[in-house]
């Protein structure tokens, strides 16, 4: 994203060994992998870091000259790295319930891992930026040809255009069903919600 996150984000330290917010509650019996998708830029490593109860696994790297002409900064003029793998996090929904994080890459050419990402998740979260919309069809076409449930939230910039939200939804082509929402991906409780209506929508998913 291409602005500071609300919400501190846990310090940087050496890992000498799992600290005690590292390691899994016993109470945990059941773990869902959700991935977390969108194009460059949308706040996908930011989404993660901000919800993650142990400290986020990110593959940031700087964006360099090189980048130029291979990789789109939609005019970003302050977005200083981009993820090149994944960024990983655990969020405990309930004492039973663990989500295992997975940010997938935004700039296109890393695309193509994103399916090893999608293997064995059960669902996503499809992040969008008002200010490319376009760039969500890409995204939104490739979870639904892997049958793959989402939610959409769109995350709140400053700067982005607002719209009502059912007018996304007909700009995207969205299913009555599929749940979508507002968001600011750099507070925790936003994030938080977001993931919580991904679980309720994907239980209501199961069958009766």
């Amino acid at each position: 994203m291409d602005f500071r996150s609300s919400d501190p984000a846990p310090a940087a330290r050496r890992v000498t060994g799992p600290s005690r917010e590292d390691i899994l509650p016993d109470t945990a019996t059941s773990a869902v992998k959700i991935v977390i998708v969108g194009g460059f830029g949308v706040g996908k490593t930011t989404m993660v870091g901000s919800v993650s109860e142990i400290r986020p696994l990110t593959t940031e790297e700087t964006m360099t000259q090189a980048g130029i002409g291979v990789d789109d900064d939609y005019g970003s003029t302050t977005k200083t790295a981009t993820t090149v793998a994944m960024d990983f996090g655990r969020i405990s929904i309930t004492d039973e319930l663990v989500l295992y994080l997975f940010g997938t890459p935004g700039q296109e050419r890393f695309w193509f891992l994103w399916n090893g990402l999608f293997e064995g998740a059960l669902g996503a979260v499809v992040l969008v930026d008002t200010r490319r919309l376009e760039v969500s069809f890409d995204v939104i076409g490739r979870l639904e040809e892997r049958g793959v449930p989402f939610v959409v939230a769109v995350n709140d910039f400053p700067d982005a255009p607002r719209h009502p939200l059912e007018q996304l939804r007909t700009a995207l082509d969205l299913a009555a069903d599929v749940p979508m929402m507002n968001c600011d991906a750099r507070r925790r409780a936003s994030s938080r919600d977001v993931l919580l209506t991904l679980t309720h929508y994907l239980h209501s998913l199961l069958p009766a």
